[in-house]
């Protein structure tokens, strides 16, 4: 679940009830498997684009999928240029001064760091990893040379080509990374960031926020929600009890 910090382009509060239009429009950046991504078809896939469709259906609202750049993501939402965000996005103080969230459709997860040498080095080399993150802050702060990108690939690319030592991100996000490339693997401990991963809405969404919560509340208490997450990250995930 990755972790946007906040601009001050970011700052200003948008207008207008969602819940007043025909049609709700769902936000989503597309480039962070298996959360979101833009499948073979061309269309947006994923577990969030699974869960959107079924939170939409449950409320039956009609809905349609928007995609937008992660460093401005939450800026479009609030100049309502879509309604909700479903990208990953992890419920923070400093985002919630902005926007608003339901209650979290994923439980708190960790970053990991994936390499190409299990000697790399993650204190004093370079580490990758996407821009506008809590990611990217941590590794500033660990005394690192911190290579920023604008898209989740560049920086598992930045490790292959040797641009960095390793990459640090989401653990559901590099696990498969580690798993397909036979010359990279997960290295160091495991961090702990974030509070679980919830849906962005514009603070005057109430009336949206409420119903999303209630659906999803539905989702957890019938088992369908535990089961899409095991079914997009697998039997080992941490699930609702």
């Amino acid at each position: 679940m990755k972790h946007l910090i906040l601009s001050a382009a970011a700052l200003a509060l948008g207008t207008g009830a969602a819940m007043a239009q025909d049609t709700i429009r769902m936000g989503s950046e597309g480039a962070y498997p298996p959360y979101n991504f833009i499948n073979d078809a061309g269309e947006l896939d994923g577990f969030e684009r699974e869960l959107g469709d079924e939170l939409c259906a449950r409320a039956e609202l009609t809905c349609e999928w928007v995609t937008n750049d992660w460093d401005s993501i939450i800026p479009n939402l609030v100049s309502s240029n879509y309604d909700t965000i479903l990208a990953g996005m992890s419920i923070t103080d400093e985002r919630d001064e902005v926007i608003d969230f339901t209650q979290d459709y994923y439980p708190p997860t960790e970053s990991v760091y994936v390499a190409m040498s299990e000697d790399a080095d993650l204190e004093g080399g370079v580490v990758a990893a996407q821009a506008s993150t809590i990611q990217a802050a941590h590794v500033a702060e660990t005394g690192a040379t911190l290579l920023e990108f604008a898209t989740p690939d560049e920086t598992v690319a930045a490790v292959r080509n040797g641009e960095a030592d390793a990459v640090f991100a989401d653990y559901d996000f590099l696990k498969p990374v580690a798993d397909e490339d036979p010359d990279m693997m997960i290295v160091g401990e495991p961090v702990p960031l974030g509070d679980g991963i919830g849906m962005g809405l514009r603070e005057s969404d109430g009336e949206l926020k409420d119903t999303f919560d209630a659906v999803i509340t539905e989702m957890k208490e019938d088992g369908t929600l535990n089961e899409l997450l095991i079914k997009w990250f697998g039997e080992d995930t941490t699930t609702y009890e």
